[in-house]
């Protein structure tokens, strides 16, 4: 009887007040996998104007510091959930200052892009402390299976923070989403293309279950 009452209480208790619950949403993944350009949607979904994140680029390591945009609101069939969007540096296990020489920059660009970069990856796992939940951005274009993907994967289960892996763009004709969700068997996989918008709400309805189970 008591357990039945307490459950009882708990719905309840998450129908008042489950909407006023912000959590802090962390998107990670490789370079060039598309974590701003899913920033600058969810920026334009939730917020309904041209507004964006941040500058996206062909580059590698665009983005080098983390940007943070605060009590974004979405409101899904009914259901309303609010968070702090945090869009974090690519991760990469090595980073060369030839790839930005590469890229048409002189030595001095470069090396001080590849310092930034390297700094930005550091940041990036230091604010692994700050969030409650996290995307997983992987290319589905690309071998799921690197080092990258399965280092984020593994420190975000090592320090139990729920996750969910977006396989993006696929909405071009090499993106395999099949082919990640073969790589990670055990965890949920959302296609998604960032860029167009497609499945967009079934990443929203998946993250308004996920907002539930986070403690704050």
């Amino acid at each position: 009887m008591i357990a039945k009452l307490k459950t009882v209480f708990m719905d309840v208790w998450d129908t008042i007040f489950a909407d006023k619950r912000i959590f802090k949403l962390g998107i990670y993944g490789a370079p060039n996998s598309g974590k701003t350009t899913l920033a600058n949607r969810m920026c334009k979904d939730v917020i309904n104007s041209d507004s964006e994140f941040t500058d996206i680029s062909n580059i590698a390591h665009e983005t080098r510091k983390i940007n943070v945009k605060e009590k974004l609101l979405v409101n899904r069939n009914g259901k309303k959930i609010e968070f702090d969007l945090i869009d974090t540096p690519g991760i990469a296990t090595r980073i060369d200052y030839e790839v930005f020489v590469k890229a048409g920059m002189n030595n001095k660009e470069a090396k001080q892009r590849a310092r930034e970069a390297t700094k930005g990856v550091i940041e990036s796992i230091k604010w692994l402390d700050n969030v409650d939940i996290v995307l997983i951005m992987i290319d589905s274009t690309k071998n799921p299976l690197n080092q990258v993907n399965l280092t984020i994967v593994g420190n975000l289960e090592a320090r139990n923070i729920p996750f969910l892996i977006i396989a993006n763009k696929i909405d071009l004709k090499s993106g395999k989403l099949e082919k990640i969700q073969q790589a990670f068997p055990k965890y949920k996989v959302i296609g998604i293309s960032a860029k167009f918008s497609k499945n967009m709400d079934d990443l929203y309805d998946k993250l308004i279950v996920m907002r539930k189970k986070v403690k704050r």
